[in-house]
């Protein structure tokens, strides 16, 4: 695989994942180099709700969480990721920017700083927007290894499937998206 080929793109574990931590899930891979990859588990939520994170981090006061508009206020923190999982990342549309949003595609941005959260808080933030804690993290080949493997499909991504609120259906319509059924997979690769 080409540097930065799955930028942009999802993973979806294998129904043989062994690793507990990532059965069923989908990725978003916003970084992939020679020296490593980067990416957030969508499909996984937290037990805190983002208004509830908002007050503790002291951003906005819990009557103040009353006031935010709904679509915000009921915004899924997500599980993103076994890495740094006290440190938080949104995912958005590029229709806002600061100085520390990353781009990933043409239309999708990163950023992981508080003022995003000020913005979505007093709704000025993005159109479409996805928060999670923590992240997913594999070293220089070890993606390329694992595909190689047989852990993981790779998928384009729709901002639909991305920003949608539906969690626990998204690792079945992400492969149906694919035109796979998880019932036939095999959980061995082939080899010749």
């Amino acid at each position: 695989m080409k540097n930065g080929f799955l930028n942009g793109r999802f993973l979806l574990a294998m129904p043989g994942m062994t690793d507990e931590r990532f059965a069923r899930t989908v990725i978003y891979i916003c970084a992939h180099s020679e020296q490593g990859t980067m990416g957030f588990i969508i499909n996984q939520p937290q037990p805190l709700g983002f208004s509830d994170l908002l007050v503790r981090l002291g951003i906005i006061t819990q009557a103040q969480s009353i006031l935010m508009p709904e679509k915000n206020r009921s915004l899924v923190v997500r599980h993103g990721g076994p890495v740094e999982t006290g440190r938080g990342f949104v995912l958005h549309s590029d229709d806002f920017m600061v100085k520390t949003s990353m781009p990933v595609t043409d239309d999708i941005c990163m950023t992981a700083t508080l003022d995003i959260l000020h913005a979505i808080s007093e709704g000025t933030g993005p159109e479409k927007t996805l928060m999670t804690l923590g992240y997913a993290g594999w070293d220089a080949g070890q993606i390329e290894r694992e595909i190689a493997n047989n852990d993981w499909l790779i998928c384009e991504v729709t901002p639909e499937l991305l920003f949608d609120g539906d969690l626990l259906g998204k690792y079945d319509r992400v492969m149906a998206q694919m035109g796979v059924d998880p019932a036939r997979l095999v959980v061995q690769a082939g080899h010749a």
